[in-house]
C-alpha cells in the first residue's frame, strides 16, 4: 500500500506503507510529508488540499491536525461517497497500467516498489494538469447527480463549506 500526493504543479512523495493505514499512521504522514510538500510546492498561499473520507483520513486525530493547520493550506471538504471527484484514483489507474505493462514484470515486493517509484516520477506534468483542470466538470457532474434543483453556489456552500 502507498500514500501519495500531487498537485497541478508537481508530483509529491510516494510513501510506502508496510501495514494498513490507520488514523495514527496517517497523522504521522501529515506533518512529515503533506505539510512539507504543500509548503514547498505551494508557497504562494493558493494551495488547497483534497482527500477522500476513508476512515483513517476522516479520523478525529487527522481532522484535528487539518483544522489546526488550516492557515497553512485550505482543506477541501470531501462530499461522502463521491469517488468520481477523486483525481488520485485516475492517477493510480494510470500508474497501475504502467506497472502492468512493464516487461519483465516485477518479481519481488522490492522490485515492485522500485517500478512504482519510477513510474510515479514519469507521469507527465500535463496529465496532472488535465486532471486538476477537470475538477469544475467533476463538481458539476456531482451537482447534477445529487443536487439537481439546488443552485450550484448554494450546493457548494453547503457541501464544501465555501
Amino acid at each position: 500500500m502507498v500514500w501519495d500526493v500531487c498537485s497541478w504543479r508537481d508530483m509529491g512523495p510516494l510513501i510506502r506503507l508496510e501495514t494498513t493505514l490507520t488514523g495514527d499512521m496517517y497523522l504521522s504522514i501529515l506533518p512529515d510529508h503533506l505539510h512539507s510538500f504543500m509548503s514547498i510546492v505551494h508557497s504562494d498561499g493558493l494551495e488547497q488540499f483534497q482527500q477522500d473520507n476513508a476512515t483513517p483520513r476522516a479520523s478525529r486525530v487527522a481532522t484535528k491536525w487539518l483544522q489546526e493547520h488550516f492557515s497553512d493550506f485550505r482543506h477541501f471538504h470531501w462530499p461522502p461517497k463521491s469517488p468520481e471527484m477523486n483525481i488520485i484514483e485516475d492517477i493510480r489507474d494510470a500508474l497501475l497500467h504502467a506497472v502492468e505493462n512493464r516487461s519483465p514484470p516485477s518479481r519481488t515486493p522490492m522490485d515492485l516498489w522500485t517500478v512504482l517509484k519510477y513510474e510515479w516520477c514519469e507521469l507527465p506534468p500535463r496529465y496532472l494538469q488535465t486532471l486538476v483542470e477537470s475538477m469544475p466538470h467533476r463538481v458539476a457532474a456531482l451537482h447534477r447527480r445529487y443536487l439537481a434543483g439546488v443552485p450550484v453556489f448554494l450546493a457548494l456552500q453547503c457541501n464544501y463549506g465555501l
